[in-house]
């Protein structure tokens, strides 16, 4: 059986300073320009509410099959250094999950660490030998860093 708790996580070097990666992260509604799920469904219905960024900015979403439903608050947003965001998800399966962004200047540039943590329920745990989370959301990750890099670099 896989472990009962999980953490994923993917990190890239920007050549963009932390002032200009942060607000990428800390606006949900910038999140379209950047987030790995984006194009999962063009029928994506979004909510934004709370204050525009930072915490308290809170995301909820509802789409087909492959989007399913959700929201993500931002519970910690240290300016650049880290945006903590709780991560609910209510379908296909229901899961709570924290996710940490972590800036940390490289030279001109800023290395950004996404993280997720969450526990395995018994499904997960069974499942999770054969598709471990990291394996399920890693290329993910890697997608949304790619297209974080792209974003930052051009806001320049």
């Amino acid at each position: 059986m896989a472990s009962a708790e999980f953490l994923v996580e993917r990190s890239t070097v920007i050549d963009a300073s932390p002032d200009v990666v942060q607000p990428l992260l800390d606006d949900f509604r910038k999140w379209q320009a950047w987030s790995p799920w984006e194009d999962v469904d063009p029928e994506l219905k979004r909510t934004y509410s709370g204050p525009d960024s930072g915490v308290g900015a809170s995301y909820a979403w509802e789409g087909n099959r492959k989007a399913g439903s959700g929201q993500m608050v931002i519970t910690e947003s240290v300016p650049g250094s880290k945006v903590v965001l709780d991560l609910n998800f209510l379908k296909p399966f229901k899961a709570e999950n924290v996710t940490t962004f972590l800036l940390e200047p490289n030279g001109a540039g800023t290395t950004v660490r996404w993280q997720m943590t969450g526990k395995n329920n018994l499904f997960f745990r069974i499942v999770g030998v054969v598709f471990p989370m990291d394996k399920m959301v890693g290329k993910d990750f890697e997608k949304g860093l790619a297209q974080l890099k792209a974003a930052a670099e051009q806001r320049q």
